[in-house]
């Protein structure tokens, strides 16, 4: 077959057209999409949904993309029959490696703006990935169908991050089916066909992995050079993991298997590994036979979790059950990772890394659906890098509970992000006011247009994780946006808060903080603890601490049971006798009692 078949898919080369689209969340893009595979016909009308891409119930309710979709399609043109590869990218912050991937895979992006919004962070963040990949950009106002739609004014915020002309510019709703043609007529006039040579040695880049119960993973695939056929002995390049091809094949945008995959195809390959640990996105997949030579695709890099938090079962019997569970989300997701790990006010539970909090959302929401799991969550924290003294190793810890003790302690850093906001210009006080609260540093301002501004911050990741997003939705009305890069780790002057209850540390409520801080977060624990620990029979100090310093306390009172009660008379000194006795009990309370920390306590202290 090899030699005839090849020069056919050579030939068939200059027809493709790989392209993604990018946009802010919620600015359109499953509906787009929607409407190009209806117009293709790729999806009988019987068969044709809202979101069709969107496979997870939980992307239908909120209206998000969490994983892409790839789909092929056949579209013609001026008698010229094109096969079009679409790529729906998630817009949330948290999966800008996967959209970076889906970018490194394709020749050029449609960006969606919706008119009633305007640019957003996220849309700007796309666009910057896009750029970077040097790919053609199609410009898209969607929804102008709607009454509150603002075209023009959405025209002059594109072509001032953009630079490009108006009627470059097309206008569309995904909604409705506006200007669906257009969209397609420019992907093919203006996105170029894929480069590649089929002859040369296999190098395909993975943007996406899935986990099959009887194919094992199935990685998704960007053909760059050479072929690939089932039965064909493969090499991923940064895992040095082997495999025979089980099944080639296409999306249309369910799995439909084909022959072979050549240069500038995009589908998938069916592995037959047990593990998307092995398949790693953004790796370069190559024949066993070349792999000494073949030169791996740039851009790859493993995706660390930056953000952590415990999960914990409800019942303390449920922690082989919710550990199965946890192995099973793994399958699909090789960017979440957790290992066991115990709390004494919350018992057994898993420590675990997520890419964001949207990610630790959605993995909390899939326990809950698929595994009836509604786990205990403790306060979201980041990874600190430690240098000891006399060590010039750089060590990680994930919690307060790994931090060393002081006299040892070099230094310590904590990741940065750098931090867009798009907001309306009437919300500038507001939001620098919020800003004020956090440990920021003000980058600069730019006026997108005489009525919208975009923000730019340097500010410590730990800062935004746990409520940010929530103060700037209520600061700004709602209309104020944000996206955040990581920049890398710097030196911060943070320390341990111990929390004591009657004398004892709990390990579980310490926590690292700013030192100048310091004092108001510990007033803050031991005023919640207060209220939310039931009182004893005997008086229960909560104190925060750092170091041997106590820098607050409150005190819970005891129960005081009346002793006298039963006395109905005779000398002062039988009901002096019973007090004393009782103040001796309390005292020896005091010694030998200890405070049972309910974990509605626990929660209290974490919220804010």
């Amino acid at each position: 077959m090899q030699e005839n078949q090849l020069k056919i898919y050579m030939k068939d080369q200059q027809i493709i057209r790989n392209f993604a689209i990018i946009a802010h969340i919620d600015h359109g893009k499953s509906t787009l999409a929607d409407r190009l595979l209806e117009v293709t016909k790729t999806v009988e009308m019987r068969r044709m949904k809202e979101q069709l891409l969107d496979q997870m119930d939980l992307e239908r309710e909120r209206g998000i993309t969490i994983k892409l979709q790839p789909a092929r399609m056949n579209y013609s043109n001026d008698g010229v029959d094109y096969v079009l590869n679409l790529i729906d990218t998630p817009g949330h912050v948290d999966f800008g490696y996967e959209v970076s991937r889906s970018l490194a895979a394709v020749e050029g992006a449609v960006l969606l703006v919706d008119a009633t919004k305007g640019v957003q962070a996220q849309t700007l963040s796309n666009l910057y990935l896009a750029i970077e990949q040097d790919l053609e950009i199609i410009p898209v106002v969607n929804k102008v169908d709607l009454p509150n739609a603002n075209v023009e004014k959405t025209k002059k915020e594109i072509i001032h991050i953009l630079g490009c002309k108006e009627e470059e510019i097309l206008e569309a709703s995904g909604k409705t089916g506006i200007g669906i043609d257009g969209i397609l007529k420019a992907i093919v006039e203006k996105i170029p066909a894929p480069r590649g040579d089929s002859e040369k040695p296999l190098r395909a880049l993975i943007f996406d992995s899935k986990y099959d119960t009887y194919k094992g993973v199935l990685a998704y695939v960007r053909i760059v050079d050479g072929h690939v056929k089932r039965d064909d002995e493969i090499r991923m390049m940064a895992t040095q993991k082997e495999s025979g091809v089980i099944e080639v094949g296409y999306f249309k945008p369910e799995f439909s298997p084909t022959e072979m995959l050549t240069a500038g195809d995009i589908g998938y390959i069916a592995t037959g590994l047990k593990s998307v640990e092995f398949c790693r996105v953004g790796d370069t997949i190559t024949v066993e036979g070349d792999a000494t030579h073949v030169q791996a695709l740039e851009g790859y890099k493993e995706v660390r979790p930056m953000v952590y938090a415990g999960l914990y079962p409800l019942e303390g019997d449920a922690y082989n059950a919710m550990r199965d569970s946890l192995e099973k989300l793994k399958l699909n997701d090789a960017s979440f990772v957790f290992e066991p790990e115990s709390n004494l006010a919350l018992g057994k539970g898993f420590r675990c890394g997520f890419l964001g909090l949207l990610h630790l959302e959605i993995i909390r929401e899939r326990l809950e659906r698929e595994f009836d799991f509604s786990p205990t969550i403790t306060t979201p924290s980041v990874v600190y890098e430690i240098k000891l003294r006399g060590d010039d190793a750089v060590k990680k810890i994930y919690s307060a509970t790994q931090m060393p003790d002081p006299s040892q302690l070099e230094e310590i850093s904590e990741p940065y992000v750098k931090l867009d906001i798009i907001t309306p210009a009437v919300y500038l006080g507001s939001i620098m006011e919020l800003m004020g609260t956090l440990r920021s540093t003000y980058l600069n301002t730019e006026y997108i247009d005489l009525e919208r501004i975009l923000l730019s911050f340097e500010v410590p990741l730990m800062d935004i994780i746990v409520n940010f997003h929530d103060d700037l939705k209520s600061v700004s009305s709602g209309y104020a946006s944000m996206s955040y890069d990581i920049i890398g780790y710097r030196k911060s002057d943070l320390i341990k808060l111990d929390i004591l209850l009657a004398g004892e540390i709990v390990e579980a409520l310490g926590r690292i903080v700013p030192r100048d801080r310091a004092h108001n977060e510990g007033k803050r624990i031991v005023e919640k603890l207060a209220q939310a620990i039931p009182r004893q029979n005997f008086v229960i100090p909560v104190q925060a601490s750092i170091g041997a310093k106590i820098i607050a306390r409150e005190t819970i009172r005891p129960f005081r049971k009346d002793v006298i009660a039963k006395l109905y008379g005779g000398d002062v000194t039988r009901k002096n006798k019973l007090l004393d006795k009782q103040k001796k009990g309390k005292k020896k309370m005091r010694n030998i009692g200890k405070v049972q920390v309910p974990s509605e306590a626990y929660l209290a202290v974490l919220k804010r």
